[in-house]
């Protein structure tokens, strides 16, 4: 029997009550030849069991398999055992309003090349209808193509030679492996945005409060990108422990960090800190897409499209007049000014 064009490889981990609608929408698409590959982590609510009456009823080849848990570890292994060209990495929460979003997808990216990725535009599923500009910001957000700016609940979409070129997933850390995909992809090839959208539920921000997941993901970015991998041993129990909360709470992890930085010795600490000023100035960029969106959000425009003028200025001169000792020295007060108020806030 031929092999399928697209392996489509589905972390799990407690997914029974969202998986009978995601092969649901998954069965609406046309014009694609696939096979699906759930990757389970140690499921304890019945997927598996689910899935064992479910998948053999659906129109294409369907596995599930066995992994250690970890999202990174998940897809890898689906990545193993695919047999398709191409591959598409899926979040169980997301659909596709479009029936031809796969295939639509498959013929965009043969077009552009090898040593390309795609993604599709990010729309969020909200329990609120109403205009929200928080949520505008992170869909246009999704749709440039910047490092940062992508995610996995965009859908990664690439060939199978590209993905093990790449070297798969990084799973020593049990998270933020998107993202180290994605910086690889910037590196070593480029980023394609397809022409369909994906919607993934908002439910997890609107349960925990998204300022506060926000502000949990930016520090937990920064020390992956500092390399601070004491920071995760440390912590790593308590950011799960808050990670599987209902409303998130910010104390338990800020007196965590603070904490961990005072058993540093007085220059580590002061490299941690410099480091993390030297991070955030690289994002001064984000402040300069806050203008611009917001003026097109009030514009009505939707994600995606409007001038971007604020954020060409700053990568033409802002970016260079900051890129200084001075600069992160700045942005190093700022944060450790952010970070005390932060902790004031939530103590």
């Amino acid at each position: 029997m031929r092999a399928p064009c697209l392996s489509i490889i589905v972390p799990v981990l407690n997914e029974a009550a969202i998986l009978p609608q995601f092969l649901a929408d998954l069965v609406r698409q046309q014009g694609i030849d696939c096979e699906l590959l759930l990757c389970d982590g140690g499921s304890d609510d019945g997927s598996a069991e689910l899935a064992a009456q479910l998948l053999p009823t659906l129109p294409f080849p369907a596995r599930f398999l066995s992994a250690s848990r970890g999202r990174g570890a998940q897809m890898n292994a689906g990545a193993a055992a695919a047999s398709g060209d191409y591959l598409l990495f899926l979040h169980a929460d997301c659909s596709f309003p479009a029936a031809d979003a796969l295939a639509v997808g498959l013929t965009a990216l043969t077009a552009a090349g090898p040593r390309v990725a795609g993604r599709f535009a990010l729309r969020f599923a909200r329990a609120d209808a109403a205009p929200s500009f928080p949520y505008y910001f992170y869909e246009a957000k999704a749709r440039l193509n910047r490092p940062g700016c992508l995610h996995g609940d965009q859908g990664f979409f690439l060939r199978q030679d590209f993905f093990h070129a790449l070297g798969g997933y990084d799973d020593e850390l049990p998270l933020l492996e998107d993202d180290r995909l994605a910086a690889r992809v910037f590196a070593a090839g480029r980023w394609l945005l397809l022409p369909r959208e994906i919607v993934t539920s908002a439910r997890r921000f609107e349960v925990e409060g998204l300022y506060a997941r926000q502000v949990l993901s930016a520090i937990v970015m920064n020390f992956a990108v500092l390399g601070c991998t004491p920071f995760f041993a440390t912590i790593g129990e308590l950011y799960r422990r808050q990670d599987r909360t209902r409303r998130l709470h910010l104390g338990p992890l800020l007196a965590g960090i603070d904490v961990f930085m005072r058993a540093q010795p007085w220059r580590a600490r002061w490299e941690i800190w410099l480091g993390t000023g030297g991070y955030v100035r690289s994002q001064g960029w984000q402040l300069a897409l806050f203008l611009d969106l917001r003026r097109n959000f009030r514009h009505g425009q939707p994600p995606g499209s409007g001038p971007l003028t604020q954020l060409a200025r700053y990568d033409r001169y802002l970016e260079r007049l900051t890129d200084h000792a001075g600069g992160r020295l700045a942005a190093t007060w700022l944060t450790w000014s952010w970070f005390r108020l932060l902790r004031w806030r939530w103590r």
